[in-house]
């Protein structure tokens, strides 16, 4: 039996140091504190987060017995503002993962100009086990045990993997019940109704879309009049990504999510596969009846002109990079490309736009909600879209011209260049206290 290039490929055993997000995270700091010629002594700021809390708290559950779970909060640099990140809750979550995402919030809030500081933080928890009335003690016992980080001056949490606008409202009243008074500044991504913010739902798939729009005109491209795409993971961000694009008259061919996939040459109906989530008992795109089924591995080999990677981290690696078809990969999820993978996507002429860059909508937004928060008044739809959109595609040239004044090949380094050198600035103007 006759073995493809993709199996050779699939075959090959990934390395623990390829796949631990935090040591990805410490090269690619690396790598930019090289071209950019940091100071030594502000690197070893960088390499480290400034706190890091592991907590570990008990919750009743509803049969009467107590459970504990393990929790994490990690602040990576605060030079530029508050602390910003999300919290994830997943039974597979651990230290490494966390200290990598707030980095990368770090510079993400960097690159875009936002005056934020990077944080995130994690539950190991499946919350698809847990009854609503044992997921809001959680929360609430969660909040607690981070209280001392968080506040609206100081770390303001927000949705992240498993977690949506209503735990962030439990978090909010958390905080406020103990604080005495409503502080709808504490998080983001709330629902509208205690304080959340028009078109914050949909800002990381609509960023990642904006980013996307200005690579391809960069290469001579209409945008998006039959751009095919393929994107792997269909919730917040990857469903969000494929409406806008759809709507744009992009043909979006194949979808997969953690149970499947679908394909269809000719191109999904998104709005029709949307629906079907939603109303799927699994809320899957796996069994959809306007498509072919589509293994998981295979959305990396499809015939795309974009490659969307919107589900977790280190999806891109040694063992798919060389069989990528797409000729522009826009990163929709966080440090979804390993830096060995990253070198030889380099090689291979394609062009990457990094996480930090391409899924910040959802900070950009955030930001518009705690300002609004904090304001006690609200923006309309259009404020926020057309002031995200804004942002997005001046950071988008900045990092262009920061891969043109340095000479960087890639777009990853060219952000990381200028983010590192936004907060290496700050950390210097304001010095060492005491």
């Amino acid at each position: 039996m006759e073995i493809t290039k993709r199996e050779i490929f699939h075959q090959k055993e990934l390395s623990e140091d390829e796949t631990n997000p935090w040591q990805n995270a410490l090269i690619q700091l690396n790598e930019a504190a090289k071209v950019i010629n940091l100071d030594n002594n502000i690197l070893k700021i960088l390499e480290r987060p400034a706190t890091t809390l592991i907590t570990t708290f008990p919750v009743t559950m509803d049969d009467g017995s107590i459970e504990v779970f393990e929790g994490y909060r990690v602040q990576h640099n605060m030079s530029r503002g508050p602390c910003k990140g999300g919290i994830r809750f997943s039974p597979s979550v651990n230290i490494d993962e966390v200290k990598a995402l707030a980095a990368w919030m770090t510079w993400k809030t960097a690159v875009t100009n936002i005056p934020y500081g990077g944080a995130k933080g994690g539950v190991v928890v499946d919350p698809s086990k847990l009854s609503q009335s044992e997921l809001q003690r959680l929360v609430r016992r969660f909040t607690y045990s981070i209280i001392s980080l968080i506040g609206p001056n100081s770390d303001i949490p927000a949705p992240d993997i498993n977690t949506n606008p209503e735990i962030m409202a439990v978090m909010m009243d958390t905080y406020s019940m103990i604080k005495g008074h409503t502080e709808l500044g504490v998080v983001t991504g709330k629902p509208i109704e205690v304080g959340g913010s028009l078109g914050r739902k949909e800002a990381t798939g609509r960023g990642v879309y904006i980013t996307m729009e200005e690579a391809l005109h960069q290469q001579n491209k209409q945008c998006c009049d039959g751009v095919k795409i393929a994107i792997q993971g269909f919730g917040n961000v990857g469903s969000h990504f494929a409406r806008i694009a759809y709507e744009n008259k992009a043909k979006i061919i194949g979808v997969t999510d953690i149970f499947g996939g679908v394909y269809n040459p000719n191109g999904l109906d998104i709005p029709d596969l949307i629906s079907y989530v939603e109303n799927s008992g699994k809320r899957s795109v796996v069994g959809y009846p306007g498509a072919d089924p589509l293994p998981q591995a295979d959305i990396f080999s499809l015939d795309v002109d974009v490659l969307a990677p919107c589900a977790l981290e280190n999806q891109i690696t040694t063992s798919n990079a060389e069989i990528i078809e797409a000729s522009l990969i826009v990163e929709g999820a966080n440090g979804p490309t390993t830096p060995r993978a990253d070198k030889i996507l380099n090689e291979r002429g394609i062009v990457v736009i990094p996480d930090i860059l391409a899924n910040a909508g959802g900070v950009v937004c955030s930001y518009f909600e705690w300002v609004q928060s904090l304001q006690s008044f609200f923006w309309s739809d259009d404020q926020v879209n057309n002031a995200l959109s804004n942002i997005l595609i001046k950071s988008f040239k900045e990092v262009n011209l920061y891969k043109s004044r340095y000479n960087i090949q890639d777009l990853r380094t060219a952000a990381m260049c200028l983010a590192v050198n936004r907060v290496a600035k700050a950390i210097k103007l304001r010095g060492i206290f005491p």
